[in-house]
């Protein structure tokens, strides 16, 4: 289980934002691969890419000598379902029942006046 409070300070921090978008465009990345896209230290890359693990936002693989890392956000998802949904959730359901009661309507277009 993900804590919010790890999830939270992982996205805190622009830089490990950064590595998360480098994931979402391209996943199964090497610490080479996404340390020569970023302006910091392979050290400051891993210990970036430790606190994103530790919050598992990211997963990695291993296979040889490399260590590929994969974006996982379903600790993000949880935190929306639990954050932001909740408050969300009365507007989207006048939205759709707006667009059912629109639907069911037989729509007929106006006559063109000369």
């Amino acid at each position: 289980m993900f804590s919010d409070d790890q999830v939270f300070k992982a996205l805190g921090d622009s830089s490990r934002r950064f590595l998360l978008h480098l994931l979402f465009t391209r996943d199964g990345q090497t610490l080479g691969e996404l340390e020569s896209q970023l302006a910091m230290t392979r050290f400051g890359v891993m210990k970036h890419l430790r606190v994103l693990e530790k919050a598992g936002l990211v997963v990695t693989r291993r296979s040889g000598r490399e260590k590929f890392h994969f974006l996982n956000a379903v600790p993000i998802r949880l935190i929306h379902d639990r954050w932001i949904d909740k408050y969300r959730e009365r507007q989207v359901s006048a939205l759709a029942d707006l667009k059912i009661s629109l639907e069911s309507k037989k729509w007929m277009p106006s006559k063109k006046r000369a």
